[in-house]
């Protein structure tokens, strides 16, 4: 019998991640080191250790002002093209040390604006810290750039995308409160990028139900769900048979890719543990489905520990972990030709030599 996967040993898995915010996953010491060199007055202690434990605490408190303050205080430190492309440098080295092979890692441009810099500084700054840290620690690492939802420049980002696709960025986003602010707000960014054949993923079904998650797909034509936990709403189970509503079996036929992050889902009450959150069934019915790790600091987590608590919770083994990482291989939006050489040359085969042992 197959030995169940270690997190020590899913470290050395090649990994592949599609959600994770650069401002959710700074690392304490740099908030310290920035907030002192940019002048950044409002942290809640100067203590690398105890900002850590700071930020977990405020992040599980069960309340969203709380867990949105967290942001405040990362966006905060990374104003200059300095602080933006160290926090990307770092990313991209502390995602390659977890084991991850390709990233797609998204920002919102227009949160870094507010000491005098360009929304193009902005994005140059992120790539060039990417770039650097992709080459010295071996990892590959597109952008995403994100419009807030209850902003009004989604056209601007979406333009940015477009304008900066070969240098970087893969992609684009919408993300922020979903009540109150449908994605068909931002229909003409999302019908710009399609007239340009670019890719975009939308925030949906995360702390909205299913109308967000049909209008990101049927009005704005998303390539992929950001979360999309709440399809499980129109799933019913009796006697132990699953059925899919019209909506669910449309997202798993075009196989959609669910961008699902377990831990920052139990945060945000849209799951209540690891063992009751929807990926399980999801995973069984053979759904598009990823694991990802959203916020790494506010979450405390990384993409192995997301994957060591699946094995946990539902005794997956490496095949299980290979079949969520080539899904998220075969969904990110990397040309086809990379993504079948990432996944034939060093995906399978690095799953294939840890099975053996």
């Amino acid at each position: 019998m197959e030995e169940r996967p270690t997190l020590e040993a899913i470290r050395r898995a090649p990994k592949v991640l599609l959600h994770d915010h650069l401002d959710g996953g700074v690392r304490p010491e740099t908030i310290v080191d920035l907030a002192r060199d940019g002048g950044y007055a409002d942290l809640p202690t100067t203590d690398p250790d105890s900002l850590r434990t700071w930020f977990a605490e405020a992040s599980n408190s069960g309340s969203l002002e709380r867990y949105l303050e967290t942001f405040s205080h990362t966006v905060g430190v990374m104003q200059s093209a300095e602080s933006l492309t160290r926090v990307a440098y770092e990313c991209a080295e502390d995602l390659a040390k977890d084991g991850i092979v390709y990233a797609e890692v998204r920002y919102a441009p227009e949160l870094h604006t507010s000491t005098g810099l360009s929304l193009e500084q902005v994005v140059e700054a992120v790539l060039a810290g990417f770039a650097a840290g992709g080459r010295d620690h071996g990892i590959r690492v597109g952008t995403l750039v994100t419009a807030m939802r209850h902003q009004a420049r989604s056209m601007e980002i979406a333009e940015l995308a477009v304008r900066y696709r070969d240098e970087g960025v893969v992609g684009f986003d919408i993300a922020g409160a979903e009540a109150g602010y449908p994605p068909t707000r931002h229909l003409d960014a999302f019908e710009y990028l399609q007239r340009e054949n670019a890719h975009f993923t939308i925030h949906a079904g995360e702390g909205f139900g299913l109308p967000s998650i049909w209008q990101a797909i049927q009005w704005c034509g998303a390539d992929r769900l950001g979360h999309g936990v709440r399809i499980i709403d129109d799933i019913t189970v009796n006697g132990g048979v699953p059925e899919l509503g019209r909506l669910a079996a449309y997202v798993r036929d075009k196989r959609i890719p669910l961008e699902m992050c377990p831990t920052s889902n139990i945060q945000t009450g849209a799951a209540k543990s690891i063992a009751e959150h929807p990926i399980g069934l999801l995973r069984q019915l053979s759904f598009r489905v990823t694991v990802n790790t959203d916020n790494r600091l506010m979450s405390g987590t990384t993409l192995s520990e997301e994957f060591a608590k699946l094995v946990e919770a539902f005794g997956y083994g490496w095949d299980d972990l290979r079949w969520f990482t080539v899904n998220a291989m075969k969904s990110s939006f990397l040309g086809f030709d990379e993504r079948l050489e990432l996944i034939n040359r060093v995906i399978k085969p690095g799953y294939e030599e840890l099975k053996q042992g």
